[in-house]
């Protein structure tokens, strides 16, 4: 890698070390802060829902400021965001806000992370091309992955300690000033590189050229098409599992006052998504297609699922725990660099935003409907039901493996400009 590739490398790890930092001060107390406002299972689990709606809502929108205004723009934008956002969740909470009020807010939170969504990604893979790195993309997203796992591991401990030793809305606080100085990292050193914003027609012009264009790229693109039609099943399933076993563990570990407990859960979450990010380009170099990983990623995942519906021991679930993340950290970059492979650069970010948008529009279904159900039946049935969730993404995964697309067997470094 030359020196221009390894300062990109690094300002995209020192982006993904503050944004995961800044989200995991609550990722292993976020339920249980929702629950101790005075939501029900189905309200908070419907509070998460209108998150993923938000996402729906603005993913392609913002993907299209990326694409037409710039990806550090929408990195910039992003932080602001979600540390407006981030107060008025902890004034709600305060206040013992109504679930109207969680709902409006929590869909501008979702707002807030589709600024990053894609913009990030097409930002790196640009610029890593722009200073002719032709090594594999599963090398640098691994590594983000296993960045993201060490802030998220520091963060989640830190997170769940000072929940218990002071209170649920001090992370919140936390957050907002780590988000606070991602701007100012960003706005120093982030700049577009390989990518000039269009700028010569106007902004309804631009808009319409760069969803006609994503769309030709994105849902009539074959295999890109089957791997977003993927992803409602396993983000959906994906969203409720993570933050369902925080109040699980708990109840299966006896204390439900034992905020510590669930932070240690994130933290080996966390520490599962390093060594998944650190396995992802070792596992790519022992198979010669990528979709071999990705299916056989959505099938061992969905046993685990079934098992921890059928576990009621703390360490076994725990254990558990920790190989599901593994199995997702470890498909992960191979997702992103199958994806990159198969999209140009002029519509990288949008295509990308329509991808997540695809998986939140999962979680706005299936993370209330799980919830119901761990209402009604517990969380064990609804761990279960995830599993057969779960398993419907892989016929679709099969379905991109049959195009044979040349990106299933690459190995090169990231697609040139269109």
């Amino acid at each position: 890698m030359n020196p221009q590739a390894r300062r990109v490398q690094g300002v995209y790890l020192t982006l993904m070390l503050g944004n995961t930092l800044a989200a995991s001060f609550i990722w292993g107390i976020n339920t249980l802060f929702l629950l101790d406002a005075g939501l029900t299972n189905f309200e908070a689990f419907g509070a998460n829902a209108f998150f993923t709606v938000g996402m729906v809502l603005f993913e392609v929108p913002t993907g299209v400021v990326a694409d037409t205004r710039g990806r550090r723009t929408s990195y910039l934008l992003g932080t602001v965001t979600l540390a407006a956002t981030t107060a008025l969740y902890y004034l709600m909470w305060q206040v013992g806000a109504p679930f109207w009020a969680w709902a409006v807010v929590s869909a501008l939170l979702g707002l807030g992370f589709t600024f990053f969504s894609g913009a990030v990604e097409a930002w790196l893979v640009d610029a890593l091309h722009h200073t002719g790195y032709d090594g594999a993309l599963e090398t640098v997203f691994g590594r983000g992955a296993m960045v993201s796992g060490v802030a998220m591991l520091g963060g989640s401990v830190a997170g769940g300690v000072i929940a218990q030793a002071t209170s649920l809305g001090v992370p919140f606080l936390l957050r907002v000033g780590v988000l606070l100085a991602m701007f100012v990292v960003a706005y120093a050193l982030m700049r577009d590189l390989g990518f000039a914003p269009e700028r010569s027609a106007g902004p309804w012009q631009e808009v319409r050229a760069t969803l006609s264009a994503s769309i030709e790229h994105g849902l009539r693109n074959p295999p890109v098409r089957w791997i977003m039609l993927a992803a409602p099943f396993a983000s959906g399933v994906g969203f409720y599992t993570f933050y369902a076993l925080q109040p699980y563990l708990l109840e299966l570990y006896g204390d439900p006052g034992a905020y510590s407990v669930a932070g240690l859960a994130a933290a080996a979450i966390a520490g599962a998504q390093v060594l998944g990010g650190y396995a992802a380009p070792r596992v790519r170099a022992l198979v010669r297609r990528r979709t071999t990983v990705l299916i056989a990623g959505a099938v061992v995942t969905a046993v685990i699922l079934a098992l921890l519906g059928v576990t009621d021991v703390f360490w076994v679930a725990l254990v558990l725990l920790v190989l599901w993340a593994l199995i997702g950290a470890a498909e992960m970059p191979v997702r992103q660099a199958y994806l990159n492979d198969l999209i140009p650069s002029r519509q990288r970010a949008t295509v990308l935003s329509f991808d997540s948008l695809m998986g939140s529009s999962g979680g706005v279904v299936i993370q209330p409907a799980l919830g119901r159900a761990a209402d009604l039946y517990g969380y064990p049935t609804s761990l279960a039901l995830g599993a057969i969730v779960q398993a419907l993404s892989v016929p679709f995964l099969v379905g991109s493996r049959r195009e044979r697309a040349p990106a299933d067997t690459s190995v090169a470094g990231p697609t040139p400009p269109a």
